[in-house]
């Protein structure tokens, strides 16, 4: 790909998604790219580019976003997170009439919010109206998320009871698949939410925000635009919690660090 034309394609994903790519992604963008040329029969990369800038109906800019986002993602991810979730469950959970609304704001193909609800389920002492929202802006990963239905190597780590208690194990030819129960599943909203166009469709307050190794691929300014957009959304004392390999350092204004990666709204 010409420099020239990366620099469009660069220019158009920060725009649209806030997604910063590294000078150093020629490659990485050339090849995620290519299926969706080789199915419209286009053979330039500028090519493509004017074929996105002049798609009206917006199909083209989501393929496109859907083919650079990048998805890592596995269940009980970085597991400190769901210890300290399911000791504010037992909590919350131990006194009447409580309830839990948990924005997941990556939410990938739902090995996360899965998992947020499985560490709520396990962990209410006693009955919690829990509400989960999770949100991805790739519409593909996100049609896999609300099929609920995974491989026996993506729930290998799943503890053998939980596995058993929150996943229908298939029969014959897909013996090898394991699909989310309802009981999980119907406690997960997934939506589409572009983090780098707030106002969010979201509505507040809400108790805890997940947003794990997400903002690594924005700049400076962004990340401080969105963690403000949390603040204003968290309930006074709700939490903000970011990947492990993040930090809010100089963006925190208004939160206090309660343990690594683990911010909470101050009142």
């Amino acid at each position: 790909m010409e420099a020239v034309v990366f620099e469009k394609f660069r220019d158009l994903v920060y725009d649209t998604s806030g997604i910063s790519l590294g000078p150093n992604k020629v490659a990485l963008l050339t090849a995620r790219i290519g299926k969706r040329m080789r199915l419209l029969g286009v053979s330039t990369h500028i090519e493509y580019y004017n074929r996105i800038l002049s798609d009206e109906s917006g199909i083209e800019i989501r393929e496109l976003l859907n083919a650079i986002s990048t998805n890592v993602t596995h269940f009980f991810r970085e597991d400190r997170h769901f210890d300290f979730l399911a000791n504010i469950v037992k909590e919350r959970s131990a006194q009447p009439n409580k309830s839990l609304r948990i924005w997941c704001a990556a939410s990938s193909t739902g090995e996360e919010p899965y998992t947020i609800g499985m560490t709520i389920l396990q962990n209410s002492i006693n009955p919690l109206k829990a509400e989960i929202i999770a949100s991805d802006i790739s519409t593909r990963v996100l049609q896999v998320a609300k099929k609920g239905i995974y491989r026996d190597q993506d729930v290998r780590d799943i503890p053998k009871p939980i596995l058993k208690r929150f996943f229908q194990q298939g029969v014959g030819r897909a013996a090898a698949y394991y699909r989310v129960k309802s009981e999980l599943r119907d406690m997960v909203e997934f939506k589409q939410i572009n983090l780098s166009t707030p106002p969010f469709p979201v509505n507040g307050p809400v108790d805890i925000i997940f947003c794990r190794n997400v903002m690594i691929y924005f700049n400076e300014e962004l990340k401080r635009k969105l963690v403000e957009s949390f603040h204003s959304l968290l309930s006074p004392n709700g939490f903000l919690i970011v990947g492990l390999a993040e930090s809010l350092t100089g963006k925190a204004k208004g939160f206090v660090n309660v343990e690594p990666s683990v911010y909470r709204k101050m009142a």
